[in-house]
């Protein structure tokens, strides 16, 4: 395959672990010049380091992306070192799944879901508008969540910030055809990006799987038991029920990986065998 994804800039939000890092890594292998932005310094620099010690280019801004004017800096981090953008990944997000009856204790995580679900991403692509525009040319790529797909209990906030990603995508895309690119990618359950631990009450989790609760709740607990199921974790097998984060990282590259005036619009990749309804 032809390798398009060479000398782009790409910044990356939400790099300093989970989908960001393995994002930022695997376009580097393909010789991006990435440049990374987190709140967490420390895991940017092993992002960074963990790059440049392969001999591929990164470099790194801290930043919230709930922060305009921070996210402002990253992109002129990026142009300041590479002299463009070719490419946005607004990755960073988090998921307090919780029922309204929780309000109480999930008022703040809630809040803090609208900053960094939706105006982290509306701050990202704007942040970087400008500068694709003037080169006539960029590919912004935002990460959605098959909860964006349709309402369901316990995720009421955390659904309604992924619907809103997938409209402020759509829009995007309406209004720049031709000149920007958009790609929404939307991740099913993927247990090992640590998304988990944002959860505000674990029951709300129902909402995902419905009538599959029960049934793919035992399926989780013997793979965290280690059972002798090796089928659930063989992703050549159609009983494969954990996706590994891996995989919707290169759903990621293969969306950059394409020619300017081909655009990959909407991808959801999931385990063959997982329980989740959406």
């Amino acid at each position: 395959m032809t390798n398009f994804i060479k000398d782009k800039v790409i910044v990356i939000t939400g790099a300093g672990g989970g989908f960001g890092r393995l994002i930022a890594q695997k376009a580097a292998a393909l010789g991006g010049k990435i440049v990374c932005a987190d709140i967490d310094e420390t895991t940017l620099i092993e992002t960074v380091k963990s790059i440049t010690t392969q001999g591929g280019s990164a470099s790194y801004t801290v930043a919230s992306v709930a922060d305009l004017k921070q996210m402002k800096s990253v992109a002129a981090h990026a142009i300041k070192n590479h002299g463009a953008i070719d490419v946005m990944v607004n990755n960073a997000g988090i998921m307090p799944l919780a029922f309204y009856a929780d309000h109480e204790a999930a008022h703040d995580a809630w809040s803090r879901c609208i900053d960094v679900n939706i105006k982290g991403v509306l701050n990202g692509i704007t942040s970087v508008y400008d500068q694709m525009m003037r080169q006539g040319r960029g590919h912004i790529v935002n990460l959605s969540s098959i909860y964006g797909n349709f309402p369901v209990v316990g995720a009421g906030v955390y659904g309604a910030t992924k619907s809103a990603v997938n409209f402020l995508s759509e829009s995007l895309r309406v209004e720049t055809q031709g000149k920007i690119k958009v790609t929404i990618i939307k991740p099913t359950g993927v247990p090992g990006t640590g998304l988990g631990t944002g959860i505000i009450n674990r029951d709300a989790i129902v909402g995902i799987l419905g009538q599959n609760v029960v049934s793919y709740g035992s399926t989780m607990a013997a793979l965290a038991e280690g059972s002798n199921a090796p089928e659930l974790r063989d992703p050549n097998n159609p009983q494969y029920a954990a996706l590994d984060p891996a995989y919707i990282a290169d759903a990621v590259i293969t969306a950059i990986n394409q020619p300017w005036g081909v655009s990959l619009g909407d991808i959801t990749v999931r385990a063959t065998g997982d329980g989740y309804i959406l």
